[in-house]
């Protein structure tokens, strides 16, 4: 799945400019034009990768940083025509990960969101993309199609267990210990249970589930579409 970025800018000429280069760079891009949208947008839907402008209007970038670091690690790339050490200081200091002054070249800012990207990558996997679905494992929390999922603490650690090993065969007793549940037939069954619920939860149509999978005679799998 293609890594989604958070462009803010206030211009909105850069604005989409930088999304229309983005996207030819094989990025999903979405435009927050002022400081409160993009804090809105951020709220709304999960991103890789935030391109944050500092002078904006409602709320400026300073304090959008402050707000997103309470909650989120996400990369985030500054932008600013301010200049000398004490604004990038203050912006790294703020939880940047990197900072790019104005005028710059949009060959450059791609090649800076591949840097940041891959030093992300490199870090202890917190989330888990696959399609339309999004889990936070940090969080707990489940997107899909951009919108958030309710689920209970059974139904997330079996979601998360199995998004994590696409394509595996489960058994039901291997899918109970993974939700520290007990291996009596009571609740061997109860997975079923679970998965029923999910699937009403995640799937478009439960009936023909396009992540959750029955393997007959074994157990289930996770089938990640993007694969």
């Amino acid at each position: 799945m293609n890594a989604s970025i958070l462009v803010v800018e206030d211009e909105e000429k850069l604005a989409q400019a930088i999304a229309l280069y983005l996207r030819n760079a094989g990025f999903s891009v979405e435009i927050a034009l002022d400081g409160q949208t993009a804090l809105e947008a951020f709220a709304r839907r999960p991103f890789d990768l935030i391109v944050l402008d500092l002078m904006l209007p409602k709320v400026d970038g300073w304090e959008v940083c402050h707000r997103i670091r309470k909650d989120s690690d996400v990369p985030i790339i500054m932008l600013t025509a301010r200049v000398g050490e004490p604004a990038r200081v203050q912006g790294l200091e703020l939880g940047a990960d990197d900072y790019l002054e104005k005028p710059f070249s949009l060959r450059e800012l791609v090649a800076r969101i591949h840097a940041v990207l891959r030093r992300a990558g490199k870090k202890a996997q917190s989330v888990v993309r696959a399609g339309d679905l999004y889990i936070d494992l940090e969080k707990h929390e489940v997107f899909v199609r951009e919108r958030r999922v309710e689920l209970t603490a059974s139904e997330f650690a079996l979601l998360a267990f199995m998004a994590q090993h696409p394509g595996r065969v489960f058994t039901r007793l291997q899918l109970l210990d993974a939700m520290r549940g007990s291996t009596t037939e009571t609740l061997e069954r109860a997975v079923d249970s679970h998965i029923k619920n999910l699937r009403k939860k995640i799937e478009r149509n439960p009936q023909e589930p396009e992540y959750i999978q029955t393997v007959y005679g074994v157990g289930y799998r996770f089938r990640d579409r993007t694969l």
